[in-house]
């Protein structure tokens, strides 16, 4: 009876159509976008903390602690490039804020991973 039950499960086993398991693609257009949103992100926050009053240090100390907060958590970050990120933010902050003597050395406190 043991070997009747144990046979018809594995034939049922062999028969039934199993489907492939993909993992998970990732394109670069979404890593893109995801680059753009943290620059975005950045640049909003140290171009509002400026217009506040508060010192270019304090400024620049918020905007990482609150990009970080919102983006270390995202599993697709151990793929982006922190270069590229840090670039986006200076023409970011560039662009929207009018800030030309960015400090740039001090983006690598940025932890994102």
């Amino acid at each position: 009876m043991v070997k009747l039950i144990l046979g018809i499960f594995c034939c049922f086993l062999l028969l039934v159509p199993n489907s492939p398991v993909f993992s998970k693609d990732l394109s670069s257009k979404d890593i893109d976008r995801l680059t753009s949103k943290v620059a975005n992100k950045f640049s909003r926050t140290y171009c509002n903390t400026l217009n506040f009053g508060i010192s270019d240090k304090g400024a620049m100390e918020f905007a990482l602690g609150e990009t970080n907060k919102e983006f270390s958590k995202k599993n697709i970050m151990q793929y982006t490039d922190l270069k590229t990120i840090s670039e986006k933010i200076v023409i970011t902050v560039e662009d929207e804020c009018q800030v030309y003597d960015f400090p740039v050395d001090q983006l690598s406190n940025l932890k994102l991973n």
